[in-house]
């Protein structure tokens, strides 16, 4: 039993109120203990809050350093003070598709109700009124487009009507059942949910095991009611059904992608085994996954099969089960009826395997021997705890919002990508294996920096997967899942990520020698089909350095389009594998790629104006700002693509993966800001400082900018480069807590893993320049927040601000949230940037903050950011 008080358990009350169904779900033996250990937590708890009170005192009087975890945010016994401020369910409405069931970090087992939400459950479980499908255990989180996997699905009937399994529902389109509205509750390990038909799951898991308990009212009939009552304001009518559960495990998946598949059921001993093939949610391909399920807690009464929704006793066995017209929705499976269980609930383990069955019923009674319910939650939430116990902040004065906000953020950093070592059926290796790489594209920009702090450990073995990955497939992927190839959308970003995990001294395990013949094999080497890896056009980019709009490409095959976009960033990634060059101590090949690092000015068109027609007068407007990035023909010419275009203010949607247009889910706008490699240059073409802090700010203000998608991160910090690192903050503020916070919407898009590790950079104070030993400088959303380098000695590396003030502090863009002074381990420090060294060796980073912008700190050019002035193109003459 768990009890802490954490906000978000409040659901926990409401449920007992709705359906008092915990309680009965506890063997009656253990019923008797609930008093007895309230009573011994009493006697625990006292001591600790006098302790907690004299660790508050101490903080006050000495560093943190001698005081020990903050009260209520720190490593403690167990380290799981925390965890009260992380729900799972912010992010899982308005298209954030966050997972909010039960997992491990990384974790491959994922079990969540599944809603029926079109076009938004890609995780499975979304905070709406549509009705639940069933409980399945696999998922990704923060995904956009299709679902993906929500494999194996088990639905359970409190009972049939007239005793009869023939007249239960089986079919994925006929079972679904509406949840009791408000008993949907998250925390870290657990999830549950009430049904209208009397069912409550509760759910956790372990790496490779889901273990569910469902528990029902303890009645000899059991009320389901009428689902199209539920919704209204007004009595809900109800059948009653005899108190017999029946349990459906189906073999479809959350896209009904199912080709073939089998499944047989044990009588004797209630077991189901099964497999199937599918498709992944964003890629090309097929995957296998694999099952074993075992109940316990109810005496098996019968058990069968079905398809669609014909069920029958025989037979138990059922092979190559297709999809089509045998079977048109997808349904087929096993089920087992139960006699009315001793504790009125019963136990579900259901493991999980990409390799075989064996492999599935091994990983859950390794997992899961015991099928204690409460020791896999608590073996969760204590995975979880130590996971985060790198990082401490000081509460003092910050909203319980704000801190669930920032706690949250960081979990979701770490459920993907998944930890699928020993999983891996498509060959034999020693080296790790991570999948749901759901997109590199995406990820790149925050999540896998953050994971080089406060996870290098999981970060090198990411790139170490990686890397398998070449070896074995030939290229590395911009997007992987479900052992299949994604999509690519932009650049080769994984060649990014290899190059920041160099800088940033991320090298246990690490073949540097395959490392480097990957990334250039990206820049060089144009595969078949490079909508699924690697680069496409490429003898004009090396020839012409830049892609051509309608290029003729005779080489490979892909998305002709999104020339401007990609260009930006095969410009980067060139100028990534620079670095990574000069590393290696290959000193032609330095030169080469900063060279092409430098081609995103062959892009930028100095004549192009911003043109938009006002939406009342109808009239063509100029904004005053010349200059952007376009499209241009293979005679060199320059063709046209409106500037504001894919952005939140015209036609945003034109741009998504099947787009014609030149740039990829963005505008022009906000593409001629992606040269991160060379902003001093950038904001010289642009006019100067005054007119790039004026055309940026512009950028913020007029909804162009859209922080649904993570190439919008950057833009908010790149005041830094004009020598107004005040302004980044201004605006971090603004977006924390406007379109990041803690309710189930608070994300502004798919979550990716990337919006959280957007909002905890934003919170601590820094953000990173992916691929650069750069992390841009702004105050903290707290008064002190500690990171544990775990490279070097683990010591602590500790941000603070000496006036810091809780009810000026910034939230919404006011108050003091700009830095004035700073001082790094006791020293003036007027830098606006800091290195990933700090992290490394720890240190102390201090603050004077106030309610106007500063003009000394961080403004000074030799105090900005570094542009790497080799890259600037000789813009070849056309």
């Amino acid at each position: 039993m768990r009890f802490e008080t954490s906000p978000h358990r409040k659901a926990a009350a409401a449920v007992a109120a709705i359906s008092p169904l915990h309680f009965r779900g506890i063997p009656r033996r253990r019923r008797v203990l609930v008093l007895a250990l309230c009573c011994v937590g009493l006697f625990f708890w006292l001591p600790r809050i006098a302790i907690s009170f004299g660790r508050t005192l101490l903080f006050f009087l000495f560093s943190p350093e001698w005081a020990g975890p903050y009260d209520g945010n720190g490593s403690g016994r167990a380290g799981q003070e925390i965890l009260q401020f992380i729900d799972p369910l912010i992010g899982t409405a308005n298209g954030g598709h966050v997972f909010p069931g039960a997992s491990l970090p990384y974790g491959m087992a994922k079990p969540v109700a599944d809603t029926q939400s079109p076009a938004e459950n890609a995780a499975g479980y979304v905070s709406d009124d549509n009705p639940v499908l069933g409980f399945s255990h696999m998922h990704d989180s923060g995904t956009g487009g299709n679902p993906s996997m929500g494999n194996f699905p088990l639905f359970v009937h409190p009972g049939c009507p007239d005793d009869d399994f023939t007249k239960c529902s089986y079919s994925v389109y006929d079972r679904p059942v509406n949840r009791v509205p408000g008993s949907a509750f998250a925390s870290v390990g657990y999830f549950s949910i009430n049904l209208t038909n009397s069912v409550r799951a509760g759910m956790t898991a372990t790496q490779h095991a889901a273990l569910y308990r469902f528990s029902f009212p303890g009645s000899d009939t059991v009320k389901v009611m009428a689902d199209e009552d539920v919704p209204k304001n007004k009595p809900a009518s109800a059948t009653e059904v005899p108190y017999s559960p029946l349990v459906v495990l189906d073999l479809v998946d959350l896209a009904n992608s199912r080709s073939v598949g089998g499944i047989q059921v044990y009588e004797n001993t209630g077991r189901i085994i099964g497999e199937g093939q599918y498709a992944p949610s964003f890629g090309a391909g097929k995957y296998q996954a694999f099952f074993c399920a075992d109940f316990r807690g109810a005496k098996i009464r019968k058990t069968g099969t079905f398809v669609a929704n014909k069920a029958v006793e025989e037979p138990k066995f059922m092979d190559s089960v297709g999809t089509g017209a045998y079977i048109p929705t997808g349904s087929a499976g096993a089920w087992i009826q139960f006699e009315r269980p001793p504790t009125d609930s019963f136990l579900a383990r259901v493991g999980v395997s990409f390799m075989s069955v064996d492999k599935a019923c091994e990983n859950a009674e390794n997992e899961i021997p015991d099928f204690e319910f409460e020791r896999v939650e608590e073996d969760a939430r204590q995975a979880w705890a130590e996971k985060l116990s790198v990082i401490q902040v000081d509460p003092a004065g910050v909203s319980e919002e704000l801190q669930t906000t920032f706690w949250s953020g960081l979990y979701r950093t770490l459920l993907s990508p998944q930890n699928y070592t020993g999983e891996n059926p498509l060959w034999n290796s020693s080296e790790p294996y991570f999948d749901s790489f759901y997109c590199i594209w995406d990820s790149f920009r925050a999540q896998h920096p953050l994971l080089s702090i406060i996870d290098p450990p999981a970060q090198t073995e990411m790139v170490r997967a990686l890397l398998d990955i070449y070896r074995f497939e030939g290229k590395l992927p911009d997007c992987r899942m479900s052992f299949c190839k994604g999509y690519t959308q932009g650049g080769s970003n994984a060649d990014v990520v290899i190059a920041d995990a160099f800088i940033k001294g991320l090298t246990d395990g690490i073949n540097w020698t395959t490392a480097y013949e990957a990334v250039v094999s990206d820049a060089e080497v144009e595969p078949k089909n490079w909508g699924l890896e690697g680069r496409g056009n490429l003898v004009s980019w090396h020839q012409l350095g830049y892609i051509p709009w309608n290029d003729v490409d005779n080489n490979g095959t892909g998305p002709a389009s999104r020339t401007v976009s990609r260009g930006v960033e095969y410009a980067y990634d060139d100028f990534c594998i620079s670095l990574l060059a000069a590393g290696l101590d290959l000193p032609g090949d330095a030169a080469k790629y900063s060279r092409r690092g430098g081609n995103w000015v062959n892009y930028w068109n100095p004549d192009q104006s911003d043109l938009f027609r006002d939406g009342d007068s109808g009239e063509v407007i100029q904004s005053g700002f010349r200059g952007f990035m376009q499209p241009r023909q293979p005679n060199g010419t320059f063709r046209y693509q409106n500037t504001r275009t894919c952005s939140p203010i015209q036609n945003q949607h034109q741009c998504y993966y099947d787009t014609g247009l030149d740039t990829y889910e963005g505008s022009p706008w906000l593409y001629s800001f992606f040269v991160p490699q060379d902003m001093q240059t950038l904001v010289h073409l642009m006019g100067g400082d005054d007119r790039f802090v004026e055309r940026l700010t512009f950028f913020h203000e007029s909804g162009i900018a859209y922080m649904g998608n993570e190439q919008a991160f950057l833009p908010v910090f790149q005041f830094h480069y004009a020598g107004r690192p005040g302004l980044s903050s201004y605006w971090s503020h603004r977006y924390i807590p406007s379109q990041f916070n803690a309710t189930v919407n608070g994300i502004p898009g798919n979550d990716d893993c990337a919006m959280g590790a957007f909002s905890a950079f934003v919170m601590m104070g820094f953000f990173p320049v992916a691929g650069q030993d750069v992390y841009l400088l702004t105050p903290p959303f707290f008064r002190e927040v500690k990171l544990k380098a775990r490279q070097e000695g683990n010591k602590w590396a500790v941000i603070r601000v000496r006036n810091f003030d809780p009810v000026s502090n910034g939230v919404g863009g006011d108050g003091r949230i700009y830095i004035q002074r700073a001082w790094l381990n006791g020293r003036p420090y007027t830098k606006s940037w800091i290195t990933h060294a700090f992290f490394v060796k720890g240190g102390v980073l201090e603050y004077e903050v106030g309610e106007k912008e500063g003009r000394e700190w961080g403004t000074a050019e030799t105090d900005r950011p570094p542009s790497y002035a080799a890259t600037r193109s000789t813009a070849l003459e056309i």
